[in-house]
This record gives structure tokens, sequence and C-alpha cells, in this order.
């Protein structure tokens, strides 16, 4: 499902006119007619319902003067506020204010003695409709119109309110809040969602959301190479949920090959390798230092472990190359998950270093595998191959120099760019997850909760991602990882709904994967 800002979301809609024929008359009137279908499944039955509807001036509150003329055509009285001088109505607003005018005309709200006079009798809504603003905005609003929106927030103590296309005050283009806005339950949004439904803390303000279809055709926004932001959705990935082949066997779902472990961290290997089982990986080996094995294949009897050489402190050696020994492991494998409690001696970052660019195999890369490319990451040479990275925030200010706060500021740019400059699948994890392609293309991820913040749920994603890399050679290796990542959210979701997001453990959602794959 395509992300749009206010400008992608104009262009789409004039493209929708002038391309498809199209009026932008009927694409208001469309709007609005979703919007009363959403009003009626959600808050049915509306004649109990007290309704209020503010209009601005522009297409929002032409948008809402449909909704009021069609809930006046199924027997309904709501009352239809205009907070703007009529006289400044044009295009489409105008003749909707026109045409809403046969029922009754909106009463003319334009200052703040007019508001304060009419807000006594409309404090008893229990349905409040936002058509102040919509996706429009883009700076802080101010005087007569953030009073009404700070009015909105305090003085309707039994109002649902519903925001058409996006809670007022919000700007469409970003997570962050400029400034005063409405704190909606519910938006209802047009075509596809906006940046400020996705990420937050905007989309905590916007509610519970739903996307309309307002006549646009899929191909304006499928075919359009400009539009590089995606939102995983369930109906997306109904490939996972295909059915196996009869005569399937073990060696038609990928062998992945986990170089992990060190001694004091066995369990981030176990976890990982469980992980890609639990993908539906075929085979799964985890091979570590030798003084880790007995450990970590203590932890699971269905994957194999192989011994490496190992340093002084107990992690991987680069001795693990010698006689080609890890050249034969290697061999007819189909992913390699690097990292995982791997350690950070400095001769287990020359040898991650020298397993990510000596090998064809698609990789991906965690933990510490990761910090072993902090402060040389030119070092990391793609060239065309398939390699994942998963840094979280902290993994990805290492990876680039940059701080914290700032990647954090910049999650989207940042994980594009850095994805396009080095040619590999970057994940940046954290609340809505990001995947971005080598190609620019960037998915978010819905799922996941704060119970995810604990360690080791990272080692069972690297997992989860591998092992359905293994499976699923043929398909964009960005659109696999983006799948492993909205599965792994999920299996968190499902585990906090049912023991709490407080006790939520990393190896509980080993356990909740196979009804997050069931769920599909």
């Amino acid at each position: 499902m395509k992300i749009l800002t206010a400008a992608e979301m104009q262009r789409i809609d004039r493209l929708t006119t002038e391309r498809y024929g199209v009026p932008s008359l009927t694409l208001m009137e469309n709007a609005g007619r979703g919007f009363v279908e959403f009003l009626e499944e959600r808050f049915a039955p509306l004649w109990e319902h007290r309704i209020v509807i503010l209009c601005g001036k522009g297409n929002n509150g032409g948008d809402g003067m449909v909704v009021a003329r069609l809930l006046r055509d199924r027997g309904l009285h709501p009352a239809v506020l205009l907070l703007a001088d009529p006289e400044g109505l044009k295009g489409d607003a105008r003749v909707n204010w026109e045409r809403l005018a046969a029922s009754g005309a909106p009463e003319v709200v334009a200052n703040p003695s007019a508001w304060a006079d009419r807000l006594p009798d409309i404090q008893g809504a229990t349905l409040l409709v936002d058509a102040l603003f919509g996706t429009g905005l883009t700076k802080p609003l101010g005087g007569f119109l953030a009073e009404v929106v700070r009015d909105i927030n305090a003085k309707f103590p039994r109002a649902r309110v519903v925001a058409v296309d996006l809670p007022s005050g919000i700007s469409a283009d970003s997570g962050e809040l400029i400034g005063e806005c409405v704190r909606a339950q519910a938006s209802v949004t047009f075509t596809a969602p906006k940046l400020a439904h996705v990420f937050p803390p905007a989309c905590e303000l916007a509610g519970e959301w739903r996307v309309k279809d307002i006549g646009t055709p899929s191909e304006a926004l499928e075919n359009d190479p400009e539009l590089l932001l995606d939102l995983t959705s369930r109906e997306e990935l109904g490939w996972l949920a295909a059915r196996r082949k009869i005569d399937a066997h073990k060696g038609n779902f990928g062998h992945v090959l986990i170089l992990a472990g060190s001694i004091g961290k066995t369990g981030a290997a176990a976890m990982a390798a469980l992980a890609a089982l639990r993908a539906g990986a075929g085979l799964a080996t985890v091979a570590t230092a030798k003084s880790a094995l007995p450990i970590i294949a203590s932890l699971g009897m269905e994957f194999m472990t192989e011994p490496l050489p190992e340093t002084d402190v107990g992690s991987i050696s680069l001795r693990a190359f010698d006689y080609g020994r890890l050249d034969q492991l290697v061999e007819g494998k189909d992913v390699l998950a690097v990292g995982p409690g791997i350690g950070t001696a400095r001769e287990t970052a020359e040898f991650v270093r020298a397993v990510v660019n000596r090998y064809s195999v698609p990789v991906v890369l965690d933990a510490d595998g990761l910090n072993a490319f902090a402060g040389c990451i030119e070092s990391l040479r793609a060239e065309g191959r398939v390699r994942v990275l998963t840094p979280h925030p902290g993994e990805m200010a290492r990876l680039t120099g940059m701080k914290t706060a700032e990647i954090l500021a910049r999650r989207v740019e940042v994980a594009r760019d850095f994805a396009r400059n080095h040619q590999v699948t970057l994940v940046l994890k954290g609340s809505r997850t990001l995947t971005a392609a080598p190609d620019g293309n960037l998915y978010v991820n819905p799922t996941g909760n704060p119970g995810m913040a604990t360690g080791g749920t990272g080692d069972v994603l690297t997992g989860l991602i591998a092992g359905l890399l293994a499976q699923y050679p043929k398909r964009p290796a960005s659109q696999v990882v983006a799948a492993a990542v909205f599965l792994h959210g999920l299996a968190g979701d499902l585990g906090a709904q049912e023991i709490g997001e407080a006790s939520l453990i990393a190896g509980d959602l080993l356990d909740y994967l196979p009804r997050a794959f069931r769920s599909l």
C-alpha cells in the first residue's frame, strides 16, 4: 500500500482527472460518500448520535459539506458550521456549499465571538466531524482556528472525533507534530495513507484510520516510479500462505548457515537458528566457536552445529578459513546469517568482514556483525549480491558516524540514502521498522509493540529473514525482508495480546510465529 505526501496526493488527483477522466467534483463526492460509509459502519445507528460537522474553506471543508448533504439525505440533521467567510470558497468547495444550501446552508461561524456564542449549543455532540484542514497544512495553526482546535480537544466531553483525511493541525508529510492539533478517535483518508497516518506521534492523534477509494485507478499508483514509500499490509503477503507441494522435501526450502555465538552469548545463535526453522527453512546449521557449541546444541534439537576455531576469549577465529574449512561449510548453503552473539574481538570482526565480502550467497548481518563494519562501512562490497543489514538506531549511528538523535529525526531519508549508496537492503529497526531497498523503495512496517524492546528479539528477526530468503530466492529480496519484518512484529503483537507487553521475551516470538503465519 503506497504512502503519499500531500504533494503526491495532489498530483495523483490531478492525474486521475486529466488522464483518466474522473472529474475533481466526482472525487470529492466519492470522498464524502466513503466517509459516510465509515460512519455507518463504525458508529451505527447514526440516528442515535448528535452530529456536528466543522468545515474549513478548502477542499477538506468541501468534503465535509458532501458528508453533511449525504447525512441529510438519510434523514439526519447534523449541525454544520463553516468556520470561514463563504466569500472565500472556491472551486469544488464552492459548488458543494451551493448544493448543501438547497437543504439549508451551513451556519457561518467565522470569528471568535461567533464561535463562543455557538459553542454551548454544540458541546453535547456525540460525533464530531473535523473537516477544517485535511492534508494541506504546512505550518502551525494560530489565532481563531487554533482556539477552535483547543476547544475541540477540551470542550466536547461526549464526542467521538472523526477527521476527514487528517486531524486538523497535523502536517500530512511528517510524523512530527507542528503545533496545536485535533486529537481524533478515527480518520478516513482517501486513495492512500499519508505519512502522518503511519509515523508517530502524529499517527497516535489520527486514531483508527481507514483508506477509502474515491475513483483513482490502481495503476495510477502502481505505475508511478516516483512513489517509493509503501506500507506493508497483510493483503500483500498471500504468497507466504501458499500450500506446499505434496511431494516437497526439506531440500526444497533452503539451508541456512548461521555464523554466530561465543562464550557467554550462546542464546542468540540458538534463537536465530530456531527462527529460521520457524520461518519454514528446510535446514539450519549453526557454526560457532568450539567452546560455545555444546551449550548452543543443547538449546535446540532441530538445528545442526559445526565447531570452528576460536580466539582466546571464546569467539570465532580467522583460523576458520584455514584449509578451506569454512569454504566447504558454506558450499551448498542458501543464506548466511552472521552476527548474533558473535562477539566484538578484533580477530572476530576481521572474520566477519571477510565472510561478508568473500561469498556470493545472500548474507543477513546483525548485532556484532554490524559492529564489525563500524567506522569502515566502505569496506562492505555488495557488488550486486544480496546483503541485508539490520541495525537498531544505535548500531546505525556507529555505521554512519551520525548521532543517534539525527538517525531518529530523519529515519526515512537516512535509511533510503544508506541502502542506495551501499547497494544493500537495510532494516532500520524501531517503532515502524523501515526496510530500504537498493533501488530507493522503502517499506514501512505497521506491526510490533514496545514489549518487543527486549534482548534477543533482533536475533529472532535475523533468523526469520534468513529463513524466508532461503525459501524465496526468486522474489525481490527487499520484499521478502519486509515480509519477515511484518511477521516478526505480528508474532510480537499476538504474544502481547495474550501475555502482555511487559512480560514478552524473545523466546515467546518463536512460539507465536506459527500463529502469525497461520493468520495470513
